[in-house]
């Protein structure tokens, strides 16, 4: 049995994983969906990117387990990949969901053109509003599946997206798995790129969009099963 914490990127709480959770419980591991702070049923609560660092480390604390997989999408992969090496000889392997990658004193909207999503956060209190139904155009996603999606979403607090991640020691010395989700762009980002030649990462490629766990939910849970096989 492994021990999976998982945990949604922007807007999304941890409701997201309940398809991916079951088919992993399915199989006999552990599952622990996470809601980071200031999202979902979390609303309401002040949150920086350390707050999201710490969120992931006290879930960790608070299960008490090794021999822990920690699974972070999109946005969340900076929070969890800054936990991954706080939690030491705990962790198994950290997955990366289409996910960034944390950079040492570099945000999540650094290295593209955010100027947009700084004005947007700015323009809304200091949060970044979700997405409408026509931006998940293009994501292998069904109707039914966008309109869960939007409904569900929640404003992001807008800190944890501009605020520096803070690592020890270099990513590329963790166990970790990339999920690249081919309708989302067919190459991984140039941070990504750069760690996959390490020894420790290993790539593996999903045929459908960013929201892997909307869209191709079983898939994505037999990824992050042949993910434990890997170490």
């Amino acid at each position: 049995m492994t021990n999976f914490v998982l945990v949604a990127g922007t807007w999304l709480g941890a409701w997201a994983w309940d398809e991916v959770a079951a088919q992993l419980r399915a199989a006999g591991h552990d599952v622990h969906p996470l809601t980071l702070s200031g999202l979902a049923e979390k609303q309401g609560a002040a949150a920086g990117l350390e707050t999201h660092v710490r969120d992931v480390v006290d879930e960790v604390d608070r299960l008490g387990r090794r021999d822990v997989v920690l699974v972070g999408h999109s946005y969340a992969g900076i929070p969890v990949g800054q936990a991954a090496e706080r939690i030491g000889d705990r962790l198994r392997r950290v997955v990366f969901v289409d996910a960034n990658v944390p950079v040492d004193g570099e945000s999540f909207l650094s290295g593209w053109p955010s100027d947009h999503v700084r004005q947007s956060i700015a323009d809304h209190d200091g949060f970044w509003p979700p997405l409408g139904a026509p931006d998940y155009a293009g994501q292998g996603l069904t109707d039914e599946q966008i309109a869960r999606i939007v409904d569900g979403s929640t404003p992001h607090p807008g800190a944890t997206l501009t605020e520096p991640a803070v690592l020890a020691g270099a990513s590329g010395d963790l166990p970790a798995t990339y999920v690249k989700c081919l309708l989302d762009g067919d190459e991984p980002m140039p941070a990504v790129a750069g760690l996959l030649k390490s020894d420790q990462w290993e790539l593996v490629e999903m045929a459908t969009g960013h929201w892997p766990m909307f869209s191709q939910p079983r898939e994505l849970a037999r990824v992050l099963r042949a993910s434990v096989a890997a170490t």
